[in-house]
């Protein structure tokens, strides 16, 4: 039996006597034969039970659990206190129609001049085609929504026919988008375009409905036992936007992974190196716009997995608060760590496609109660005085805790030059109890999958699951009641702590993973792995998004000495969008002139 640990109420912690413990994870790295034969052994009743049982003792898990009593009751889905609005923003309705909110959001933007891009005159060595830019490009008639659609199609066969498999799309129909393009170039041509996306190219996660398309989760049998009778709600917005869908992308199967292998259809590749991960889950998505394929793109995140996959292929990928979107129509539409957020090359895309997707659920709104959505007012000259009233939160021990202190210096370079340039002020915090926080996640993530996934597993289709998923079953079949209830004390305990940070700062910055793009063996490509200490290093600084619904953004600064994309995380206060994506906008500022064309890039609007 373990000494019994027991916890002081959360408002009694000493801050000054909290010291940072890295991380250490205590799992085998495992690809191959060797991998398949150790899911059958994790599977056998008796044995697997003892395997697993151990390996969370190892890790800190059983004594947090099951051995320590935790003084705060359950908190079962993220609850928050009032929160007033934010400065310098403009209110959004919600209830009104989603190309409304666009044409506000888009009178926000900073001054820009398609023009002069379009005719080579930008300074910048690389630079990705904004959703202005193809705006421009199509009220000028320089091309038309069906010119592009005939570009992307070409890419996307290419990719079809690689070997070994990496394709982006999981579900493709090149005669739907020629539909939808020429329907939207028929818009065009008569001058009637529904809005600033009307056009766009926009690629869906598999875990999203998007008709006519199956969501299959990127299983091999998700679709035949649920089908799909109409758009997700975040898709049928976009829709009445005028937005062109290209198909499902790729995804780690059923999210249940941070490196985006998918041994069904083949893994995704990272654009910037295509023999390294994307990172996951929404590996699809993350590489269709790095590539320049698309100019926006729908993820889930559930733990990092928008962010994750932005920061790997150094583009932005914005996870909003916990209801801030209606997740109905998703694979994920029961979960309490779960959204559906935007992912795109820059910030001020994200923030149009996030003015068309928001929009609280009724029932959400009844528990949550949250603040008006509202975007930052770019264009004016008040932004900048917002902005350097900023606070800005860091805990440095756990800040540089990385893989390789090239993510830390590049975040802390940027983070310097941002304090420099508009005044923000660093503040030095303490987040307490990050172990438990990772735990409670878990526990969190895990029971709600496997409450999703059972009915199926009991009809025979869990040995349909790819190898690393089995593993996560077996892992999450061992957490009890007992276990879930702990880890919702847990989260109303690690809310408290993250409300009095917010008491001091405005916003917590870190990198949003603790590794750049890992390298993919060639061994993991048919059966999939198990590498828990990347999974560790990636998930490090996301949780706290999932756990506790708060928006966060992951912005790219800049590249490793291998050329690899860095991100920067900034987590807001609940319903705080429009603050983070201020500061992202001005931190990409800083950041255009180091851009680098990605190795495999595709210039669809003007090849």
């Amino acid at each position: 039996m373990g000494k019994r640990r027991v916890m002081v109420a959360a408002e009694d912690v000493d801050l000054s006597a909290v010291k940072y413990e890295q991380e250490e994870i205590k799992a085998p790295h495992l690809t191959g034969l060797i991998f398949k034969l150790s899911v059958r052994i994790v599977e056998a009743p008796i044995v697997g039970s003892f395997i697993v049982s151990a390996m969370k003792k190892q890790n800190k898990m059983t004594q947090l659990l099951r051995n320590t009593l935790i003084p705060e009751g359950p908190m079962f889905k993220p609850e928050f206190p009032p929160q007033e609005l934010e400065a310098a923003v403009v209110v959004l309705d919600e209830d009104g129609k989603p190309e409304d909110r666009v044409e506000v959001a888009l009178k926000c933007l900073p001054q820009y001049d398609p023009a002069s891009c379009w005719n080579g005159n930008s300074i910048q060595s690389f630079r990705y085609w904004k959703i202005r830019d193809y705006a421009y490009a199509y009220r000028s008639k320089l091309a038309t929504p069906s010119m592009v659609a005939e570009h992307i199609i070409s890419v996307i066969d290419e990719f079809s026919n690689k070997k070994p498999p990496q394709p982006l799309l999981i579900t493709f129909n090149p005669e739907d988008v020629r539909s939808q393009a020429a329907a939207s170039t028929k818009r065009f041509e008569e001058g009637n375009p529904l809005s600033i996306l009307d056009g766009i190219f926009v690629a869906i996660k598999d875990d999203i409905d998007c008709c006519p398309h199956p969501s299959k989760g990127g299983t091999t049998w998700i679709h035949e036992v649920r089908t799909v009778k109409k758009d997700a709600v975040c898709v049928s917005r976009l829709r009445s936007c005028g937005v062109i869908f290209i198909g499902k992308a790729n995804m780690h199967e059923l999210g249940m992974g941070t490196t985006g292998n998918n041994s069904n259809y083949g893994t995704t590749r990272n654009p910037h190196a295509p023999e390294r991960y994307t990172g996951g889950s929404s590996s699809g998505p993350a590489a269709l716009v790095a590539s320049g394929l698309c100019s926006a793109a729908l993820g889930t995140d559930g733990g990092g997995s928008v962010r994750i996959p932005s920061s790997l292929c150094g583009v932005v990928g914005l996870k909003t608060t916990y209801g801030r979107t209606d997740i109905g129509g998703s694979l994920c539409e029961d979960g309490t760590v779960e959204i559906i957020g935007p992912i795109a090359s820059t910030v001020e895309d994200v923030m149009l496609v996030y003015s068309a997707i928001l929009g609280t659920s009724l029932a959400d709104r009844i528990s949550l109660k949250p603040s008006p959505p509202s975007v930052p007012n770019l264009s004016l000259y008040d932004s900048l005085n917002t902005l350097g009233s900023l606070r800005l939160g860091k805990y440095t021990a756990w800040f540089n805790d990385v893989h390789s202190t090239d993510i830390s210096d590049m975040c802390e370079d940027v983070l310097s030059l941002l304090s420099k340039t508009h005044g923000c002020e660093m503040v030095e915090i303490v987040v307490p109890e990050l172990h438990e926080m990772r735990t409670a996640h878990l526990v969190s993530i895990g029971s709600e999958f496997l409450n999703a996934i059972n009915p199926y597993c009991e009809d025979g289709y869990g040995a349909k699951l790819s190898y690393d998923s089995r593993t996560s079953v077996a892992l999450f079949r061992s957490f009890s009641a007992s276990d879930y209830i702990a880890a919702q004390c847990l989260r109303r305990r690690i809310m408290y702590h993250h409300m009095e940070i917010f008491k001091k700062v405005d916003v917590i910055v870190t990198p949003t993973t603790g590794m750049t793009a890992p390298i993919i063996p060639p061994a993991a490509l048919k059966d999939g792995e198990t590498d828990m200490r990347v999974t560790g290093y990636l998930m490090r600084f996301v949780i706290a998004g999932n756990l506790l619904g708060l928006p966060a953004i992951s912005v790219p600064v800049g590249y490793d000495k291998q050329g690899l994309p860095i991100g920067l995380q900034l987590i807001g206060r609940p319903w705080g969008e429009s603050s983070i994506l201020r500061l992202a906008s001005a931190i990409e500022e800083l950041c255009t002139k180091s851009k680098k064309r990605p190795v495999q890039y595709f210039d669809v609007l003007k090849s």
